[in-house]
């Protein structure tokens, strides 16, 4: 029986290489379902935001990818909610608190970098808190600052922040548990599939 030259049979050596690696392209998928299951009903601000933008500090080589892709994905939830809830929602994007809350994401991708090559349970933990912490403080803050509800006074500030204690619970709640999905998830991915690490930070 004739077999094909050795040459002529399909393997890993002549199938074209990707443009983009697997492992930005799994980053980014994992990245998007997070985001998009905030049209999940939850409790308020029991949301991904935080952990995504951790997330993706830690572990995009690239930085500009690390920024971009929390950003875009947060945005393709909230157009999502935006057609979910109609006139209400779409006012938010009109509003500061819109511009505070991707602030806080940018800002806590660049604090996701300080995870890079360095995740751990305790790590991640204590930087889960400190963006929730972050989070609690700018948006808090931004609807002091920009919005007509608080005088801008020190007791102004002081009662916009005493107003969002009761939903800081489950910024934290929600930031470990998506924190805990996503780095322990793809921990163990990573374990099984060995060529990721080398695409990942």
């Amino acid at each position: 029986m004739l077999t094909a030259p050795q040459s002529a049979r399909p393997n890993a050596m002549n199938r074209p290489a990707s443009t983009l690696p697997a492992g930005p392209l799994l980053l980014t998928a994992l990245i998007f379902v997070a985001a998009l299951s905030r049209v999940i009903p939850h409790p308020p601000n029991f949301s991904p935001i935080e952990a995504v933008a951790l997330f993706g500090g830690a572990y995009f080589a690239k930085r500009q990818w690390a920024l971009v892709v929390p950003l875009v994905a947060m945005f393709a939830s909230d157009l999502m909610l935006g057609l979910v809830n109609g006139g209400i929602y779409w006012s938010y994007f009109a509003s500061a608190g819109y511009l505070m809350v991707y602030a806080c994401i940018a800002l806590s991708t660049v604090l996701g970098f300080g995870l890079r090559g360095k995740v751990g349970a305790g790590r991640v933990l204590g930087y889960s808190l400190a963006g929730s912490l972050l989070f609690f403080v700018l948006t808090n803050a931004g609807v002091w600052a920009f919005g007509a509800m608080y005088p801008r006074n020190a007791a102004g500030l002081a009662a916009a922040f005493i107003a969002g204690v009761p939903f800081f619970q489950w910024t934290v709640l929600g930031t470990l548990s998506y924190a805990a999905l996503l780095f322990g998830g793809f921990e163990l991915l990573r374990r099984q599939v060995p060529a990721l690490r080398a695409q990942t930070a």
